[in-house]
Protein backbone atom coordinates (compact mmCIF):
# COMPACT_ATOMS: atom_id res chain seq x y z
CA UNK A 1 0.00 0.00 0.00
CA UNK A 2 1.35 2.86 -1.26
CA UNK A 3 1.41 6.05 1.40
CA UNK A 4 -1.59 8.90 0.68
CA UNK A 5 -2.33 11.94 1.95
CA UNK A 6 -5.15 14.39 2.65
CA UNK A 7 -4.24 17.76 1.58
CA UNK A 8 -5.74 20.61 3.58
CA UNK A 9 -5.22 24.03 3.73
CA UNK A 10 -6.09 26.43 6.93
CA UNK A 11 -6.11 30.18 6.86
CA UNK A 12 -4.88 31.59 10.24
CA UNK A 13 -6.14 34.70 12.28
CA UNK A 14 -4.27 36.87 14.37
CA UNK A 15 -3.96 40.65 15.22
CA UNK A 16 -0.61 40.62 13.82
CA UNK A 17 -1.89 39.53 10.31
CA UNK A 18 -4.78 41.86 10.25
CA UNK A 19 -2.48 44.68 11.76
CA UNK A 20 0.12 44.11 8.12
CA UNK A 21 -2.50 43.22 6.15
CA UNK A 22 -0.82 39.72 5.91
CA UNK A 23 -2.63 36.48 4.52
CA UNK A 24 -1.34 33.33 6.08
CA UNK A 25 -2.39 29.84 4.73
CA UNK A 26 -1.44 27.08 6.14
CA UNK A 27 -1.28 23.64 4.23
CA UNK A 28 -1.27 19.99 6.40
CA UNK A 29 -0.59 16.73 5.18
CA UNK A 30 -2.35 14.67 8.10
CA UNK A 31 -2.24 10.98 6.04
CA UNK A 32 -4.62 8.38 6.46
CA UNK A 33 -1.99 7.13 9.31
CA UNK A 34 -1.37 9.76 11.80
CA UNK A 35 2.28 8.71 12.09
CA UNK A 36 3.19 9.13 8.60
CA UNK A 37 2.00 12.54 8.42
CA UNK A 38 3.73 15.92 6.86
CA UNK A 39 6.32 15.68 5.16
CA UNK A 40 7.38 12.14 5.85
CA UNK A 41 4.84 11.08 3.34
CA UNK A 42 5.74 13.19 0.37
CA UNK A 43 9.60 11.72 1.53
CA UNK A 44 9.09 8.34 1.73
CA UNK A 45 6.45 7.99 -0.56
CA UNK A 46 9.04 7.14 -3.39
CA UNK A 47 11.94 5.33 -1.28
CA UNK A 48 9.02 3.08 0.05
CA UNK A 49 7.67 2.48 -3.87
CA UNK A 50 11.41 1.30 -4.55
CA UNK A 51 11.51 -1.03 -1.38
CA UNK A 52 8.38 -2.64 -2.56
CA UNK A 53 9.65 -2.99 -6.53
CA UNK A 54 13.04 -4.53 -5.35
CA UNK A 55 11.05 -6.63 -3.22
CA UNK A 56 13.31 -5.39 -0.28
CA UNK A 57 13.50 -7.18 2.98
CA UNK A 58 12.71 -4.52 5.16
CA UNK A 59 13.94 -0.66 5.57
CA UNK A 60 17.10 0.63 7.73
CA UNK A 61 17.09 4.18 9.11
CA UNK A 62 18.80 6.51 11.19
CA UNK A 63 17.39 8.75 14.26
CA UNK A 64 17.42 10.33 17.03
CA UNK A 65 15.48 9.02 20.70
CA UNK A 66 12.66 11.35 19.78
CA UNK A 67 13.29 11.17 15.71
CA UNK A 68 9.13 11.78 14.08
CA UNK A 69 11.42 10.47 10.72
CA UNK A 70 11.60 6.76 12.64
CA UNK A 71 8.29 6.48 13.49
CA UNK A 72 7.19 7.20 10.25
CA UNK A 73 9.90 4.94 8.59
CA UNK A 74 8.45 2.21 11.17
CA UNK A 75 4.23 2.97 10.31
CA UNK A 76 5.09 3.03 6.56
CA UNK A 77 7.11 -0.55 6.76
CA UNK A 78 4.41 -2.08 8.81
CA UNK A 79 1.96 -0.88 6.60
CA UNK A 80 3.71 -2.35 3.72
CA UNK A 81 4.48 -5.72 5.73
CA UNK A 82 8.32 -4.72 5.80
CA UNK A 83 10.25 -5.38 8.27
CA UNK A 84 12.12 -2.02 9.57
CA UNK A 85 16.15 -1.29 11.59
CA UNK A 86 16.32 2.22 13.65
CA UNK A 87 20.01 2.76 14.20
CA UNK A 88 19.27 5.08 17.13
CA UNK A 89 21.66 7.97 18.21
CA UNK A 90 23.26 7.14 21.97
CA UNK A 91 23.97 3.71 23.72
CA UNK A 92 22.29 5.47 27.02
CA UNK A 93 18.61 6.01 25.05
CA UNK A 94 15.68 4.60 27.15
CA UNK A 95 14.08 2.14 24.23
CA UNK A 96 10.12 2.88 26.37
CA UNK A 97 9.96 6.35 25.41
CA UNK A 98 6.80 7.62 23.51
CA UNK A 99 8.37 7.77 20.31
CA UNK A 100 10.60 4.45 20.27
CA UNK A 101 7.72 2.54 22.18
CA UNK A 102 5.45 3.73 18.84
CA UNK A 103 8.55 2.50 16.17
CA UNK A 104 8.84 -1.16 18.45
CA UNK A 105 4.70 -1.02 18.29
CA UNK A 106 5.60 -1.19 14.79
CA UNK A 107 7.60 -3.76 14.78
CA UNK A 108 10.91 -1.87 14.02
CA UNK A 109 14.04 -3.31 15.43
CA UNK A 110 16.13 -0.63 17.49
CA UNK A 111 19.85 -0.72 17.47
CA UNK A 112 21.67 1.64 20.19
CA UNK A 113 25.00 2.94 18.86
CA UNK A 114 27.45 4.99 20.15
CA UNK A 115 27.47 8.37 18.93
CA UNK A 116 31.03 8.22 17.18
CA UNK A 117 29.60 4.97 15.55
CA UNK A 118 26.36 7.46 14.58
CA UNK A 119 28.53 10.01 13.12
CA UNK A 120 29.70 8.14 10.74
CA UNK A 121 26.29 6.87 9.28
CA UNK A 122 27.27 8.54 6.00
CA UNK A 123 30.38 6.89 5.51
CA UNK A 124 30.65 3.88 3.00
CA UNK A 125 32.59 1.45 5.11
CA UNK A 126 29.25 2.02 8.40
CA UNK A 127 26.67 1.37 5.36
CA UNK A 128 28.50 -1.41 4.28
CA UNK A 129 28.77 -2.78 7.55
CA UNK A 130 24.89 -2.58 8.16
CA UNK A 131 24.45 -3.81 4.86
CA UNK A 132 25.93 -6.70 5.51
CA UNK A 133 24.27 -7.40 9.03
CA UNK A 134 20.79 -6.89 7.01
CA UNK A 135 21.09 -7.92 3.73
CA UNK A 136 18.17 -6.94 1.32
CA UNK A 137 17.25 -4.12 3.45
CA UNK A 138 16.65 -0.24 1.51
CA UNK A 139 19.10 2.17 2.95
CA UNK A 140 16.90 5.75 3.51
CA UNK A 141 19.16 8.69 5.17
CA UNK A 142 18.48 10.26 8.47
CA UNK A 143 15.84 12.59 8.22
CA UNK A 144 14.78 10.96 4.78
CA UNK A 145 16.39 13.13 2.86
CA UNK A 146 17.81 12.02 -0.70
CA UNK A 147 16.98 12.48 -3.81
CA UNK A 148 13.55 10.83 -3.94
CA UNK A 149 12.93 12.77 -0.92
CA UNK A 150 12.71 15.74 -2.58
CA UNK A 151 11.41 14.67 -5.41
CA UNK A 152 8.24 13.87 -3.99
CA UNK A 153 7.92 17.02 -1.62
CA UNK A 154 8.64 19.15 -4.63
CA UNK A 155 4.84 17.71 -6.28
CA UNK A 156 2.89 19.15 -3.23
CA UNK A 157 1.53 22.50 -4.96
CA UNK A 158 2.57 24.85 -2.33
CA UNK A 159 2.12 28.16 -4.47
CA UNK A 160 -1.78 28.41 -5.16
CA UNK A 161 -3.45 28.80 -1.81
CA UNK A 162 -7.58 28.53 -1.88
CA UNK A 163 -7.62 32.67 -1.98
CA UNK A 164 -4.87 32.64 -5.09
CA UNK A 165 -1.55 32.68 -5.89
CA UNK A 166 1.04 32.89 -2.87
CA UNK A 167 3.73 35.35 -2.64
CA UNK A 168 6.40 33.23 -0.54
CA UNK A 169 5.96 29.78 0.52
CA UNK A 170 7.99 28.89 3.75
CA UNK A 171 8.80 25.46 5.69
CA UNK A 172 11.01 24.97 8.63
CA UNK A 173 14.25 23.18 7.90
CA UNK A 174 16.34 20.61 9.10
CA UNK A 175 18.23 18.49 6.77
CA UNK A 176 17.08 20.15 4.05
CA UNK A 177 15.01 18.65 1.92
CA UNK A 178 12.22 19.85 2.27
CA UNK A 179 12.94 23.61 1.26
CA UNK A 180 14.67 22.07 -1.34
CA UNK A 181 11.43 19.70 -2.69
CA UNK A 182 9.37 23.12 -2.23
CA UNK A 183 12.09 25.40 -4.38
CA UNK A 184 11.97 22.36 -6.71
CA UNK A 185 8.04 22.59 -6.94
CA UNK A 186 7.73 26.32 -7.39
CA UNK A 187 8.06 28.13 -11.05
CA UNK A 188 8.74 31.56 -9.53
CA UNK A 189 7.46 31.85 -6.16
CA UNK A 190 10.28 33.41 -3.80
CA UNK A 191 11.01 30.43 -0.79
CA UNK A 192 12.28 30.92 2.86
CA UNK A 193 13.60 28.17 5.10
CA UNK A 194 13.69 28.62 8.47
CA UNK A 195 16.50 26.37 10.19
CA UNK A 196 15.28 24.79 13.48
CA UNK A 197 18.88 23.51 13.67
CA UNK A 198 22.50 25.28 13.70
CA UNK A 199 24.14 23.55 10.64
CA UNK A 200 26.46 25.58 8.61
CA UNK A 201 26.39 22.87 5.23
CA UNK A 202 22.82 23.57 5.54
CA UNK A 203 23.27 26.01 2.73
CA UNK A 204 25.31 23.73 0.53
CA UNK A 205 23.22 20.68 1.12
CA UNK A 206 20.18 22.70 -0.17
CA UNK A 207 21.67 23.00 -3.02
CA UNK A 208 23.32 19.72 -4.05
CA UNK A 209 19.67 19.18 -5.20
CA UNK A 210 19.18 22.51 -7.27
CA UNK A 211 20.72 21.19 -10.84
CA UNK A 212 22.86 24.18 -11.93
CA UNK A 213 21.73 24.11 -15.48
CA UNK A 214 18.26 25.95 -14.71
CA UNK A 215 16.91 29.01 -12.83
CA UNK A 216 15.35 28.49 -9.94
CA UNK A 217 12.63 31.16 -7.79
CA UNK A 218 14.42 33.29 -5.34
CA UNK A 219 15.13 31.39 -2.02
CA UNK A 220 16.12 32.15 1.35
CA UNK A 221 17.71 30.25 4.31
CA UNK A 222 17.57 32.06 7.92
CA UNK A 223 18.43 30.49 10.97
CA UNK A 224 15.29 30.97 13.86
CA UNK A 225 14.60 33.75 15.62
CA UNK A 226 13.95 32.83 18.88
CA UNK A 227 15.45 29.72 20.73
CA UNK A 228 17.63 28.83 17.39
CA UNK A 229 19.54 25.67 18.74
CA UNK A 230 17.73 22.40 18.09
CA UNK A 231 15.08 20.87 20.48
CA UNK A 232 15.65 24.01 22.51
CA UNK A 233 12.23 26.16 23.60
CA UNK A 234 10.88 28.67 26.36
CA UNK A 235 7.25 28.82 27.91
CA UNK A 236 6.95 31.77 25.40
CA UNK A 237 7.40 30.02 22.20
CA UNK A 238 4.90 27.13 23.36
CA UNK A 239 2.42 29.48 25.07
CA UNK A 240 2.92 30.92 20.88
CA UNK A 241 2.10 27.37 20.16
CA UNK A 242 -0.93 27.15 21.94
CA UNK A 243 -2.69 29.85 21.04
CA UNK A 244 -3.61 28.46 17.72
CA UNK A 245 -5.66 25.41 19.30
CA UNK A 246 -8.97 27.41 18.95
CA UNK A 247 -8.34 27.45 15.39
CA UNK A 248 -8.06 23.88 15.81
CA UNK A 249 -4.08 23.75 14.79
CA UNK A 250 -1.95 21.56 16.91
CA UNK A 251 1.87 23.06 16.73
CA UNK A 252 5.31 21.42 17.97
CA UNK A 253 7.64 24.01 19.47
CA UNK A 254 10.49 21.83 18.07
CA UNK A 255 9.91 22.19 14.07
CA UNK A 256 6.66 23.95 13.06
CA UNK A 257 5.88 26.19 15.79
CA UNK A 258 9.21 27.39 15.88
CA UNK A 259 9.21 27.90 12.29
CA UNK A 260 5.73 29.54 12.35
CA UNK A 261 6.96 31.62 15.53
CA UNK A 262 9.67 33.38 12.81
CA UNK A 263 7.57 34.03 10.38
CA UNK A 264 5.05 36.36 12.75
CA UNK A 265 8.38 38.11 14.11
CA UNK A 266 9.68 39.30 10.53
CA UNK A 267 5.89 40.31 9.68
CA UNK A 268 6.51 42.60 12.48
CA UNK A 269 9.56 43.79 11.97
CA UNK A 270 8.47 44.95 8.61
CA UNK A 271 10.44 42.12 6.54
CA UNK A 272 7.93 40.27 4.70
CA UNK A 273 5.44 43.14 3.01
CA UNK A 274 2.56 44.14 3.82
CA UNK A 275 -0.60 42.65 1.38
CA UNK A 276 1.48 39.85 1.19
CA UNK A 277 -0.06 36.04 1.08
CA UNK A 278 1.59 33.36 2.68
CA UNK A 279 1.77 29.41 1.97
CA UNK A 280 3.28 27.91 4.89
CA UNK A 281 3.91 24.00 5.20
CA UNK A 282 2.95 22.24 8.15
CA UNK A 283 5.71 19.47 8.21
CA UNK A 284 3.92 17.44 10.63
CA UNK A 285 6.11 16.27 13.84
CA UNK A 286 3.02 16.32 16.51
CA UNK A 287 4.03 12.72 17.87
CA UNK A 288 6.67 14.46 19.26
CA UNK A 289 4.41 16.36 21.80
CA UNK A 290 4.57 13.10 23.47
CA UNK A 291 8.29 12.98 23.92
CA UNK A 292 8.81 16.56 25.28
CA UNK A 293 5.73 15.63 27.82
CA UNK A 294 7.22 12.19 28.56
CA UNK A 295 10.60 14.72 29.55
CA UNK A 296 8.30 17.17 31.23
CA UNK A 297 9.18 19.54 29.08
CA UNK A 298 5.51 20.72 28.71
CA UNK A 299 2.35 19.81 30.35
CA UNK A 300 0.57 17.23 28.56
CA UNK A 301 1.02 16.02 24.75
CA UNK A 302 -2.19 17.68 23.67
CA UNK A 303 -2.02 21.58 23.44
CA UNK A 304 -5.92 21.88 23.61
CA UNK A 305 -5.49 20.99 27.15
Amino acid sequence: MILTSYLQWKKLHHPVLHEHQTELWLRYAPGNNPDISGNKILKLKYQLEQALQQKSSGLLTFGGAFSNHLVATAAAAAENKLKSVGIVRGEEVDLDNPTLALCRSYGMQLIRVSRDFYRGRYQQDILQQLGDQYPGYLHIPEGGTCEAAVQGVSELDMCATPDGPASMLICAVGSGGTVAGLIRGSETTPVLGIAVVQDQSLPEKIRAFLATDRNWPEWQLIQALHQPMYGRFDQQLWQFCLSFAEQDVQLEPVYTGKALYSVFELIKAGKIAKGSRLSFFHTGGLQGLKGLAYRGLIPGADPRQ
